[in-house]
């Protein structure tokens, strides 16, 4: 190929010549090459060249007009479009570094890769071969790149040719400048050599391994060379950032010049090897290259804020925010990289203007997903600070919390989101003045009244790392916190502030574990690179390094006790060790385990240590004799008859000991076990609910809270002895690696995937959290009051003031539901025991109690004037009450499964029973046969609710699906119809409406608008701080 791609590095020198070869035989990929510049990339980065490289394999759009959201989402779209529309075709990636980079593109299609070490390929499977490099183009080589730009046969090349070769220094991309040079002006071969020989060059960057004097000889000569109409475009392209290929519109806009006026002038840059150009569609893509890229912000340093404000300035002259639209060709770049250009340009109140707008919000998440906004406003903290702070941790935290809604489609009303924000956050004063402006056009917003008494459970979020956090534990006075994670470095930071400490590059690869000595003087870290080290936790100094492990070591724990430190460590060779820091070599090494050792812990009294094994075990071991005292196998409680034991695979996770070290706390799998030490009998078992493993478990050093880390962005607290959860705390964006109580009890931490620590007050968590609602409630609308009747989890009933969230516990019994009537003269609940009891909300006396019911009351209903109410049950029947009498009207039988709901039309005429028997009926109150009968539904009918005029009910199932049926009965027709056509009506006259895979629990139809919403929140409780954090949902 005549074109030469410049290199990055020595590596890259095999990936051009062989470049050259597969150009020269196209027939070897006819899926063509794809090349992909990686370098050193955090997940943002990495996620940003998936979309660039999605978004150039599908320039047709064929497959889909949304960029991936995340890394997984990229790594399916980039297999299906390799796989489909590119077929063998080679995928060059250029300088990659981490193992789990490479990983993203493992979607069996061949791949050309350079890289600095090749371990890098161990995470990939698949044939893999090894090209030994050399440091640079040999004679031969760089003579053969010259004589294919001046297109002569090498051994007619000019005396000249070999000098030039040779002041090159082995340098391809310095080689294949000059040789473009060449090409435009052959007669120059003495001037060119002349011009390497004599003029004095600096370096760029002397502690790289790029040879960057090389690349300043060529760039200068290059950008000399150019004509001095168009040096000045050549500066402008100093504002680019690397690997970033961008659309001629940008650099319109930013020159102010037709589009063949800008093709024309970059063309120039192209011919000479000082731009790079890829065609999309009908239009041009432009980039640098990385070394390109730096030589420019060298040479140019002094401009480069001036030139960011031209560029600002002149998008500020073509646009304003809502006139970008995702057809435009630009647009991508703009909502990419306009934060950035504004902090460059130090264009503050600019930045500000436009991180702190919603519509900004919506627009990019909307687009590329919420992590590239999140990474901006930790990338320009320091400047979005300077405005006001409190503004700036509003948009954060609102992100924060929001995030995983904000990406995901439907796309949610961002105003809703903002309007459920505090009055006195910023976020909600946008929220309200476009809600404001927008309920004029007919929009329907919610305000959530009792918002003030929901506090932020999170008392410090910090984010001290660029990746994810996978450990973070107390120091033992308390005063500070150690983070470890997957940018390899080892954090310290103020407890009380989130003040960093420490910054320490700490190994070569991930850092898994770190761990605090008993005294605080140390620091101990282990990684995947298999080294465990120990640090001076004041000084960042290293004091030991160990090595004995041969596969990466996944924890750390030090002995309690500071007159005796010992440190245990476990790995993936299936081995424990013990270390004494006065030794150089491990003190002791336990067998045992038949896989790897994931987690460790001394007990109290430091006599023995726990481990946690993917085997399926809990290990005790002795600590003074290093023998094994017992083991328990977790795996056993996860059995059952139809599945074999060789063929389930348990992994124990985490373990934890009670403060008196009598019992242990072991997770595997989604369940947490309580084992007494002495008899290894099982004390408790809590099932978290949760499809997925859980990550982490820790025990409160002073009581017997628990606390658990969930894959599902949540961290639940769980009370031992009572087996129940106390409270369930979520703000983390992604997997919660780590949680770990403060020694005092009074906090505990988390750590995530999203990069952040969290900091909770453990009393004010479960305060605000310790009882949640569940789904059975019931609300009466009464002027300007709400009152809201509910269950709690402990089967409690509660009476609530939506506006002041004032609680009334009115009866400790056993509720399965509960209802109010109209007016706030009675409530009803039911039981398990198939009781069903009326209380007078006046003086809080039952008034009524009778058992009707052969099994659980399910739900129950008042008619308007209260003196009639309606209770279905596990029983397969609805029963009529009069409140008066307390007698049994009527009852009905109604299905061949539970009821699982009923509801009365407003009307008074008839009412509805859905049931587990995936059907719903329609019944009137004279007669004991249905009226119509509805099937269609593919899961059990969870709910029902009658329109305002009575003439539509919905239905709602387990799967997510709505059903609306018409029933326009006349009252002087139902009795000719029960009497003449008892059986004919077999059709369902209904359509279904909305289905998402979420279990619908409540439906109700607006009063005052006559449609449908199936995702309204009943709960107000101030109990359910995330409750008011949902989107509406609104079907006409």
């Amino acid at each position: 190929m005549e074109q030469i791609f410049p290199p990055l590095s020595k590596e890259d020198s095999c990936s051009k010549a062989l470049n050259l070869l597969f150009f020269s035989s196209p027939v070897c990929f006819p899926g063509g090459v794809h090349w992909v510049s990686v370098g050193k990339q955090d997940k943002s980065g990495l996620l940003m060249k998936l979309q660039n490289l999605c978004t150039r394999l599908d320039q047709d759009e064929n497959f889909s007009q949304r960029l991936p959201l995340n890394i997984e989402e990229a790594k399916d779209r980039l297999r299906i479009l390799m796989l489909r529309k590119h077929p063998r075709s080679l995928l060059i990636l250029d300088d990659v570094w981490d193992p789990w980079v490479l990983k993203a593109f493992d979607n069996q299609c061949q791949i050309l890769l350079t890289t600095r070490d090749k371990s890098v390929t161990d995470s990939v499977t698949g044939p893999k071969y090894e090209v030994p490099v050399e440091s640079g183009l040999r004679k031969e080589k760089g003579l053969e790149i010259l004589s294919l730009f001046v297109n002569m046969k090498k051994a007619d090349l000019p005396e000249q040719a070999h000098s030039i070769i040779k002041e090159c220094k082995g340098s391809p991309l310095v080689v294949s400048l000059i040789g473009a040079l060449l090409r435009d002006f052959p007669n120059r071969w003495e001037y060119y050599l002349r011009q390497l020989q004599n003029k004095q060059f600096k370096k760029i960057r002397k502690s790289s391994s790029y040879d960057y004097e090389a690349l300043d000889e060529a760039m200068s000569i290059s950008v000399e060379m150019l004509r001095e109409d168009i040096k000045d475009y050549y500066t402008d392209l100093s504002i680019l950032q690397k690997d970033v290929k961008v659309p001629t519109k940008v650099l319109c806009i930013l020159w102010d010049m037709e589009t063949e006026e800008v093709e024309d002038i970059l063309q120039e840059f192209v011919n000479k090897s000082l731009l790079f150009c890829d065609r999309n569609g009908k239009s041009f893509l432009y980039y640098l290259h990385d070394l390109q890229v730096d030589f420019l912000t060298e040479k140019n340093h002094s401009q480069l804020q001036d030139l960011h404000k031209k560029l600002i300035t002149q998008f500020q002259r073509h646009y304003r925010l809502h006139c970008l639209s995702p057809d435009q060709e630009d647009c991508m770049y703009w909502y990419n990289f306009l934060a950035y250009h504004m902090a460059s340009a130090k264009m503050h109140k600019e930045l500000c203007a436009l991180m702190f707008s919603l519509d900004w919000i919506k627009a990019k998440t909307e687009l590329v997903g919420p992590a590239h906004l999140i990474h901006e406003f930790v990338e320009y903290r320091h400047m979005l600070d300077e405005k006001d702070g409190t503004v700036c941790e509003n948009f954060q935290e609102f992100l924060s919390l929001n995030g995983h809604l904000l990406g995901r489609q439907p796309f949610p009303n961002i105003v809703q989101l903002g309007l459920c924000e505090l009055e006195t956050s910023e976020v909600y004063q946008q929220a309200k003045l476009k809600a404001k402006q927008e309920v004029d056009n007919g929009m329907l917003y919610v305000e959530w009244i009792n918002k003030e008494n929901i506090k932020n459970l999170s008392r410090l979020v910090v984010r001290p790392h660029t990746d994810a956090v996978y450990h973070a534990c107390f120091s033992e006075d308390g005063q500070r916190i150690a983070s470890c994670g997957a940018d390899k470095k080892l954090q310290v930071f103020k407890a009380e502030t989130g003040e960093k400490l420490l910054e320490i590059k700490a190994h070569e690869d991930e850092v898994l574990c770190c761990a605090f000595s008993a005294d605080d003087r140390f620091i101990a870290t282990c990684s995947v690179d298999k080294k465990v080290k120990i640090w001076n936790s004041m000084s960042g100094e290293l004091v030991h390094t160990y090595d004995e492990h041969s596969e990466q070591v996944n924890c750390c724990h030090f002995t309690n006790n500071s007159n005796h430190l010992l440190l245990a460590t476990g790995s993936n060779d299936c081995f424990l060790k013990l270390w004494a820091l006065n030794q150089k070599e491990c003190r002791n090494t336990m067998f045992g385990h038949t896989d790897s050792v994931n987690h460790c812990r001394f007990s109290p009294d430091d006599k023995l240590l726990a481990s946690c094994s993917a085997d399926g075990t809990l290990k005790l071991w002795d600590v003074k004799s290093a023998n094994e005292r017992k083991s328990i196998n977790v795996k056993q409680f996860f059995l059952n008859s139809e599945e074999p034991q060789e063929d389930m695979e348990v992994i124990v996770k985490c373990c934890s000991w009670s403060a008196d070290g009598a019992t242990i706390m072991v997770a595997a799998k989604n369940k947490v076990f309580l084992f007494d030490i002495h008899t290894s009998g099982l004390l408790a078992e809590i099932h978290t609910g949760h499809h997925s493993t859980v990550q982490y478990c820790d025990f409160s050093p002073h009581n017997h809270l628990a606390v658990v880390a969930l894959p599902q962005y949540c961290v639940e607290l769980w009370n031992m002895d009572s087996c129940l959860k106390v409270a369930d705390c979520r703000g983390h964006l992604s997997w919660v690696h780590c949680v770990m109580f403060s020694p005092d009890g009074s906090s505990f931490l988390t750590s995530s995937d999203d990069q952040t620590i969290r900091l909770w007050k453990t009393k004010k968590v479960c305060k605000n959290s310790a009882i949640a609602l569940k789904q059975e409630i019931d609300v009466v609308f009464q002027e300007n009051e709400v009152m809201v009747l509910a269950v709690d989890d402990i089967k409690r009933l509660q009476l609530i003031n939506g506006n002041t969230g004032q609680i009334d516990y009115l009866t400790e019994a056993q509720v399965s539901c509960c209802c109010l009537s109209p007016h706030l003269q009675y409530l009803a609940f039911g039981g398990e025991d198939g009781a069903i009891r009326i209380l007078e909300l006046l003086n809080n006396r039952i008034f009524r109690s009778r058992i009707g019911h052969e099994n659980t009351v399910r739900h129950m209903q008042f008619t308007a004037d209260a003196k009639t109410l309606i209770s279905s049950s596990d029983d397969s029947a609805v029963q009529v009450w009069n409140i008066i009498t307390g007698r049994t009207e009527k009852d009905f039988v109604c299905h061949q499964d539970t009821v699982l709901s009923c509801d009365i039309s407003p009307d008074a005429t008839k009412f509805s029973s859905t049931s587990a028997d995936k059907t719903a009926k329609i019944w009137s109150f004279e007669l004991l046969s249905p009226l119509h009968e509805l099937r269609g539904h593919k899961g059990c009918v969870r709910c029902s609710a009658f329109s305002v005029d009575s003439t539509l009910l919905a239905t709602g199932d387990d799967n997510g699906e709505i059903r609306i049926a018409k029933c326009l009965f006349l009252l002087e027709d139902i009795l000719s119809w029960a009497l003449y056509n008892p059986s004919e009506r077999k059709g369902d006259d209904c359509y279904p409406v909305l289905g998402d895979e979420t279990e619908i629990c409540k439906a109700a139809f607006f009063r005052s608008l006559g449609s449908f919403d199936g995702s309204v929140r009943d709960v107000l409780s101030p109990e359910l701080s995330s409750c008011p954090k949902q989107s509406l949902r609104r079907t006409e």
